[in-house]
């Protein structure tokens, strides 16, 4: 957990540089809540205290990446409380829950706050007098191309795609998203970090983007590249989907979980009315964990096929 906290540094470094004091404020609230109710679920439920363990601070820290700076606090707060009481308390805690808790929170918290949830602010918005808050890429690209497919590029399309952020912007974190998710270099930081740690493995979140990159590649419409650096793929690759208790114990298994979190969420991108599927395909993907780890699991010796 401390090697995971230490990965997520670079990513929540450069969202409070793009966001400020917003994005301060969620985070410090999340995972303050998130300590509080395991404290308190472990009292209520008369069993070992947990905090130390830090699996808690993960969860605040995940769940306040993929959240938007400026939410209003009480839902971080009620989004915090659900993480854990809910999604991981009541089903006896750490190593017992099916769904990871901070995604699951976050998808309760867009089907309940849709608004707050996707009212975005403007990358190092104190540094301009205009609007403060503006659309995702993921949301322009969804405007402009429909259904994400387009058969052939017109000046329209060219000029819009022009206001669309830099492939240096992608990849430094300048531009509209969540606390956590616009910075590809740091959150790929963090994943060789995990990966030289040997916390994870390269299965899943290689195989996801690669997913992501080829369906967006073959698909046509927005460029494979704006796919994977926008949004919350890389994060969800690296940081979500790589979770070790909802996640397949097997290589195989790992690849298979990897390439399914990487088509549902795109077909969520291509065909759905939502532009961002990356939540929702990972917890997806959660609930098949248990039939994929029974496929892939080494046989015992000696037993029948």
């Amino acid at each position: 957990m401390l090697d995971v906290i230490i990965a997520l540094l670079p990513t929540t470094a450069a969202g409070i540089w793009f966001f400020g004091l917003p994005a301060v404020w969620t985070i410090a609230t999340c995972v303050a809540t998130c300590l509080v109710t395991e404290a308190i679920c472990r009292l209520a439920m008369k069993r070992e205290n947990t905090i130390g363990d830090l699996s808690a601070v993960v969860t605040g820290l995940l769940l306040a990446l993929n959240l938007p700076a400026g939410l209003p606090l009480w839902m971080a707060v009620l989004g915090s409380v659900f993480a854990i009481f809910i999604c991981k308390q009541v089903f006896g805690g750490l190593g017992m829950n099916p769904f990871n808790p901070a995604l699951a929170a976050r998808a309760f918290m867009l089907i309940s706050f849709t608004g707050p949830m996707t009212t975005w602010l403007k990358p190092l918005w104190w540094k301009t007098p205009e609007a403060m808050t503006t659309a995702t890429p993921l949301a322009a690209m969804k405007r402009l191309y429909g259904c994400d497919v387009v058969t052939q590029a017109t000046p329209h399309i060219e000029k819009a795609l022009a206001s669309f952020p830099s492939l240096s912007d992608m990849l430094i974190g300048n531009m509209p998203g969540c606390i956590g998710e616009v910075s590809a270099l740091a959150l790929a930081l963090g994943a060789v970090y995990l990966i030289c740690r040997k916390v994870i493995t390269w299965h899943i979140p290689v195989v996801f983007l690669a997913t992501v990159w080829l369906y967006g590649y073959f698909a046509g419409g927005a460029p494979a590249h704006m796919q994977v650096l926008t949004g919350g793929v890389m994060i969800g690759a690296c940081f979500m989907a790589t979770d070790y208790v909802t996640s397949p114990t097997t290589a195989l298994g790992k690849v298979i979980f990897g390439f399914g979190c990487g088509l549902v969420c795109m077909l969520i991108r291509h065909l759905g009315s939502y532009p961002e599927g990356c939540s929702f395909a990972i917890l997806i993907m959660n609930a098949l964990c248990p039939l994929i780890n029974r496929w892939t699991g080494p046989k015992p010796f000696g037993s029948k096929k």
